[in-house]
């Protein structure tokens, strides 16, 4: 039968029982003791009481003064009194018997007796005086012995009691060993013995239960702990086999997620980049055959975009899928990967895969901003099933996958709006520049036709001049116009392409230039450059056709904002009555400044020359690391 009282249970019955014993025997003692002390202060007080009555016989046979022996009878009527009573100050008791109740009866009727012959008047003669004396002090000695008496039995009482103590604390402390060799000892070393056989592999061991306490617990727990350990050994090298297997795979599919990716990151052409991505991750799943398809903007069809592996018959049959007439090709929202098993039947959305023979299909969704952009297929001619982390990576891949086209895609858009820009700025310069020319030389052809049939010889040359003039102006123009859109700048510093393009302008015209730089600051990001030169280009192509100046400056201060200034000394024009063509130039100034969030200001007087100052906001760091990174690009 088990023990079903806990080893701190047990452990605390022994140690009360032991301090109740303890506690009884210490109790009696110091009773046994308080008795001893109260019966030695006793027989102390009648040794007073001997010492006392020898006092009084001297004094009365001294003949002392009345009121001294009244005094001494007084202290021996009190010494009475405190051994029958008691002493409240102190412990002092007679140990009281019938022997001891006699005794101090004697002593107090012989006491009343004598108390007379000490006080009668005459006083007794000194012989009978010592005879009274004597047989008093016998009472007394027999009171004492009496009391001695009872004594002796207390002390023998607590020598008993000393002696059972002592058997006592041994037979506790045989019990508590017994107790702990029992309860403690005895279970650690079954423990200890099964610990033992453990680390020699006998993880057959079982230790016996023998009680529900702590350590019939901690025996319990050794018993599945053994279980645990025999099972997990016996399943081990199994289980190592099943880890390294796993971990493998996690590191194939790591490769292969990597490698894919930086295939991605590195191919900039669809063709290349749908291709390579469907023979990696065919590879990498282990497929059979890879099918990877995109949607049209409603998602009502798919179309074959790549494939690796996957039957020429297919890829005809399969070049455009409309939603929901195959297995693949699913444009709900919420599609998920999913592995469809593919039977040998005639329903439609198999008929092609079982034919060829395939058993199992996966489709992964390609999805962007919630829209199901395409599908990857993967096809296995065996019964396949996906792990969690399989599942993960697919649509991770996925991700990647619609990550890289949309990127080309950005792109091409950005290399389209770029081309329109440039179109539409070339537009705007024929426009504003040789269209005008163009209109002009258009009018004086008129004209040289209508003198001509006139035979109007002044009027002729006068329109073959203007025509001339018109083509050198019209030349001029194209040639400032291919400066434009040749004109490039450095990513860090414009200082260089406004030196290039005053150089060029010097040659052009011949007219004296300068530049002059002060001021430290951002640099501005290449588009920003870009447009200030072409500011700058449209005020000198402005001082070039209507300034007749001789000298330009350009003045570059570094700051925020930056300033860029074009001075002339040329004639000057009233801003209130200017010509329609200088209107032009200007406008076309603010617009190019307007988006860069820049200022162009005209100031100019007649004969004073003409001043345009264009202040361009400084350049935030993070729209400079932008457009370093545009150059970079």
């Amino acid at each position: 039968m088990k023990n079903t009282a806990s080893l701190s249970t047990k452990l605390v019955r022994i140690g009360t029982g032991l301090l109740v014993i303890a506690l009884i025997s210490i109790g009696l003692t110091l009773w046994v003791t308080w008795k001893l002390g109260g019966g030695a202060a006793a027989l102390n007080e009648a040794g007073r009481m001997r010492m006392q009555t020898w006092r009084l016989t001297s004094a009365v046979q001294a003949q002392l003064p009345e009121q001294e022996i009244q005094l001494l009878t007084g202290e021996f009527d009190q010494s009475m009194a405190v051994l029958k009573n008691g002493d409240a100050a102190r412990p002092l008791f007679v140990p009281w018997d019938s022997v001891v109740h006699a005794r101090y009866a004697e002593v107090a009727h012989l006491w009343s007796d004598q108390k007379m012959r000490f006080t009668v008047h005459p006083p007794l003669e000194h012989q009978r005086l010592v005879e009274h004396s004597v047989n008093f002090l016998n009472a007394i000695d027999r009171f004492v012995l009496s009391i001695e008496s009872q004594m002796s039995s207390l002390t023998a009482i607590l020598n008993l009691f000393q002696i059972v103590m002592m058997a006592l604390a041994i037979a506790g402390a045989v019990v508590m060993l017994y107790s702990g060799y029992l309860y403690v000892i005895n279970p650690l070393s079954h423990l200890r013995d099964g610990l033992r056989k453990l680390e020699s592999a006998q993880f057959s061991v079982r230790l016996d239960v023998v009680s529900n306490d702590e350590f019939g617990q901690v025996t319990s727990g050794f018993n599945r702990m053994a279980a645990t350990l025999q099972s997990l050994y016996g399943n081990l090298e199994a289980q190592v086999i099943a880890k390294t297997q796993r971990i493998a795979a996690q590191k194939e599919r790591l490769e292969g997620l990597y490698g894919v990716s930086a295939f991605l990151a590195q191919t900039n052409d669809l063709s290349e980049l749908t291709q390579g991505f469907a023979q990696r991750v065919r590879r990498l799943m282990k497929a059979d055959a890879i099918a990877l398809r995109w949607s049209d903007e409603d998602a009502s069809k798919f179309f074959l975009l790549a494939s690796d592996q996957f039957p020429q018959v297919m890829q005809e049959e399969e070049k455009c899928l409309r939603a929901g007439a195959c297995a693949c090709g699913n444009p709900k929202l919420d599609a998920r990967t999913r592995v469809i098993p593919i039977t040998n039947s005639d329903i439609a959305p198999f008929q092609h895969c079982a034919r060829i023979g395939y058993e199992s299909l996966i489709s992964v969704p390609v999805r962007m901003h919630h829209k199901v952009l395409g599908e990857i297929n993967l096809f296995y001619k065996s019964q396949v099933s996906l792990a969690a982390e399989e599942f993960e990576l697919m649509d991770t891949l996925a991700s990647h996958l619609v990550t890289a086209v949309e990127g080309m895609r950005a792109v091409a858009l950005d290399r389209e709006a770029a081309i329109a820009g440039e179109r539409s700025l070339l537009a705007r310069e024929l426009h504003d520049s040789i269209a005008q020319s163009l209109a002009f030389l258009k009018i004086q052809a008129q004209l040289l036709r209508s003198a001509i049939s006139k035979n109007n010889s002044d009027k002729t040359d006068f329109a073959l001049n203007e025509l001339d003039s018109g083509l050198k102006e019209s030349i001029a123009d194209v040639r400032e116009l291919l400066l434009h859109f040749r004109t490039r700048t450095q990513a860090d510093d414009i200082d260089r392409a406004v030196q290039e393009t005053l150089q060029k302008f010097h040659h052009q015209t011949g007219l004296q230039v300068s530049r002059t730089v002060s001021g430290d600051g951002l640099p501005l990001p290449q588009d920003v450059q870009i447009h200030v030169l072409h500011v700058l280009q449209e005020a000198l192509s402005n001082v070039r056709k209507h300034a007749n100046a001789q000298a330009v400056v350009i003045e570059i201060h570094k700051g925020d904002p930056w300033r860029f200034v074009v001075r002339d000394d040329g004639i000057g024009f009233d801003e209130r009555n200017n010509r329609s063509e200088l209107q032009v130039g200007l406008k076309i100034m603010r617009e190019r400044a307007e988006q860069i969030g820049a200022k162009v200001d005209v100031v100019s007087e007649v004969d004073q020359g003409t001043t345009v100052t264009l202040r361009v906001p400084a350049a935030k760091p993070s729209k400079l690391k932008e457009g370093q990174t545009a150059s970079l690009s």
